[in-house]
């Protein structure tokens, strides 16, 4: 019979800008042990990982068989296969947290290879940007044991809520609604940038202006180019996932296709210094978003035709 004791270890599988910010908000909790894995053991993780007093483990498992609670936050292609990996590793009982943006196709077969092992999931669909919440981040829960977790989550200072004993209902919510919210990334990115590079940037932004008084254009130009500039490939990885809900749904995901090809085309420019160098303290971090679209365009336009 399993038993609900407090959640004295919790494992991060991913250690990236997500898990480093659950791994200080949660040792700010006065969470007794975290524990955190990432296939990239870099210099600047292992120290972030020294400073926050997070013990790194040598795989998924030994990360595993440590935490009365483990939370997946890879990228979305990876939800599936880190289950699969922390499997033989879990405590019979322990909580899996599935905190990826993957469809509800993925949750339901990553669900079944924890249970399958004697854990219990839950999926966790994080409802917008972590950064600026943090652990706060409005996260909707759902299958079997989610309304059981919701407590403990809650008092660990997360934000939980259930949205169905179901699984797969929470991430069909999360997936639908970024076919929305990245699509606007990357129409944003495409319609500004276009109209720069034909000089009425200025008109189109004021038609925009007229149409939806409510947006501010100018600021939401700045954030989703930096966004996209920043995590283009997390982005595009995610967007495949809604394509493949959309799919699951019968669906064409046209409009998800071409925004996962846009963010990985604005990934492939970052990846190749067209922003400047990543590790760098202004990358990304312009306030103006014709400063980025000048980027692309030149790049662009010292390509040789084809």
């Amino acid at each position: 019979m399993w038993t609900d004791a407090p959640i004295r270890a919790v494992g991060l599988v991913g250690y990236g800008e997500v898990g480093r910010i659950l791994a200080e908000d949660l040792r700010a909790q006065g969470v007794a042990a975290v524990l955190a894995f990432d296939i990239k053991n870099d210099t600047a993780l292992r120290d972030h990982a020294t400073r926050h007093g997070v013990e790194l483990a040598a795989s998924h498992a030994e990360l595993a068989a440590g935490a009365d609670l483990v939370i997946s936050a890879v990228t979305a292609s990876q939800a599936v296969p880190v289950a699969q990996a922390c499997a033989p590793g879990l405590r019979d009982g322990a909580w899996f947290l599935d905190f990826n943006s993957a469809s509800p196709g993925a949750k339901i077969k990553a669900g079944a290879i924890v249970h399958g092992a004697g854990g219990r999931y839950v999926e966790g669909a994080v409802m917008t940007s972590v950064p600026p919440h943090r652990i706060r981040v409005p996260l909707l829960l759902g299958g079997p044991h989610a309304t059981e977790l919701a407590p403990t989550l809650a008092a660990l200072g997360f934000k939980p809520s259930v949205a169905s004993p179901t699984l797969g209902v929470a991430s069909a919510t999360k997936m639908c609604r970024s076919v929305m919210i990245k699509g606007l990334e990357a129409m944003v990115i495409e319609s500004f940038t276009a109209a720069r590079a034909h000089g009425v940037e200025d008109a189109v932004i004021a038609s925009l202006y007229e149409t939806f008084p409510g947006m501010d254009w100018e600021k939401l130009g700045a954030y989703f180019f930096q966004r996209v500039i920043q995590h283009g490939r997390r982005r595009a990885e995610e967007v495949r996932e809604v394509a493949e809900t959309v799919r699951e749904a019968g669906l064409p995901p046209w409009s998800a296709q071409g925004t996962a090809d846009r963010q990985a085309w604005v990934a492939d420019l970052a990846d190749a210094g067209v922003f400047g160098a990543k590790d760098a303290p202004g990358f990304a971090r312009s306030e103006d978003w014709r400063a980025e679209a000048d980027r692309v365009l030149a790049a662009v336009n010292a390509k040789e035709p084809s």
